[in-house]
């Protein structure tokens, strides 16, 4: 028997890609059995500031943490567009791709899905895919329902290799909400930049491969502090793809 097709698809800006990120999609990788992971990076989050790092060096930062995980893969998607990156647009050319929305899992963390009511083209885009949402420090899966009462029926509680739904038949056609409880660093890329550009250490809050580009790039150092002979990483990004 052929097992089901199911892509985890974790997006966002990556600037830079950090523990806490992979910790997110080994969580859901492990309790729905994921065939697969998209990391995709945002060319322009429709939520945040423009990134510090050029996509360029966002790519190659991705693709260095998930190296030698089977089934993970960096997706330039979102990349390739001139446009702002929408979570509906990016899952509905997975469906010209060939997935249906039931073999997708939009995997987020708990404290971001709390604001999915801002999201572009919600709430219909809860029914492109599975979203997969999974505990952070502060924003615990098990407070959701109550938060969101709204969405609280479309909401599947999900321990690691088992999903326990309505109907014991949580991911049929219709997609749903999973909550999955694990634990994950309290990290963000914004302390791992402000730390970076104060020379202090973050090591363990990236993927060794990571933290030595970031290093060696100087990503997230202030401009003045390049001593002349490097080069800040939108100007690099810019010199790699011959931009003005």
């Amino acid at each position: 028997m052929t097992a089901p097709r199911r892509l985890g698809v974790l997006g966002g800006t990556f600037d830079p890609i950090h523990v806490g990120h992979l910790q997110l999609g080994a969580a859901v990788e492990r309790a729905v059995s994921l065939s697969g992971v998209a990391i995709v990076p945002a060319h322009i989050p429709p939520h945040r500031p423009q990134p510090l790092a050029s996509g360029f060096h966002r790519f190659a930062m991705a693709a260095m943490a998930v190296a030698g995980r089977p089934g993970w893969r960096v997706c330039d998607l979102e990349l390739l567009q001139s446009t702002r990156s929408y979570t509906s647009v990016t899952l509905e050319r997975l469906h010209a791709d060939g997935y249906e929305p039931a073999e997708l899992f939009f995997i987020t963390g708990a404290d971001a899905f709390t604001e999915i009511s801002t999201w572009r083209d919600y709430p219909r885009l809860l029914d492109l895919a599975h979203f997969a949402v999974v505990s952070r420090p502060g924003c615990a899966v098990t407070d959701l329902p109550a938060r969101m009462p709204r969405l609280a029926g479309r909401m599947v509680r999900s321990g690691d290799g088992s999903i326990e739904g309505a109907a014991g038949d949580p991911l049929a056609a219709r997609t749903r909400i999973l909550l999955i409880d694990a634990v994950t660093a309290d990290v963000s890329s914004t302390i791992i930049r402000r730390r970076a550009a104060t020379g202090e250490s973050i090591a363990g809050l990236v993927h060794p491969s990571v933290l030595t580009h970031i290093e060696q790039h100087r990503l997230y150092v202030p401009t003045g502090q390049h001593h002349g002979h490097a080069h800040s990483s939108r100007s690099l990004a810019d010199k790699l793809h011959g931009q003005s």
